[in-house]
């Protein structure tokens, strides 16, 4: 049994997509930062949830779970940068 449960996580995300991509990247990201720990570098984001898990996929979960982690559509990143591109021309049409 996976512990947050499957329907509760679902409810934090919009589908099932979305919380495989989700989880799929941060357990990434926290293997990476478990791996680095004895070289001392320092680059990774640890583990934002204290957890008796070991597995980086239910660390994962878990973050989601606590909205540590939310999914960010690039559509809307590219909508902001469109809309600051948008004020900067028309701020220049102002100026002249």
């Amino acid at each position: 049994m996976v512990n947050p449960r499957i329907e509760d996580l679902l409810s934090k995300v919009d589908s099932r997509f979305t919380l495989v991509s989700l989880a799929a990247q941060r357990a990434r990201q926290i293997n990476a930062y478990f791996n680095q720990l004895g070289e001392g570098m320092g680059s990774s984001v640890p583990p934002q949830v204290t957890s008796a898990a070991r597995k980086p996929l239910s660390i994962a979960f878990e973050e989601i779970a606590a909205d540590k982690i939310i999914p960010v559509r690039v559509e809307a990143v590219e909508e902001l940068a469109a809309e600051d591109t948008g004020d900067a021309v028309a701020d220049e049409a102002e100026a002249e």
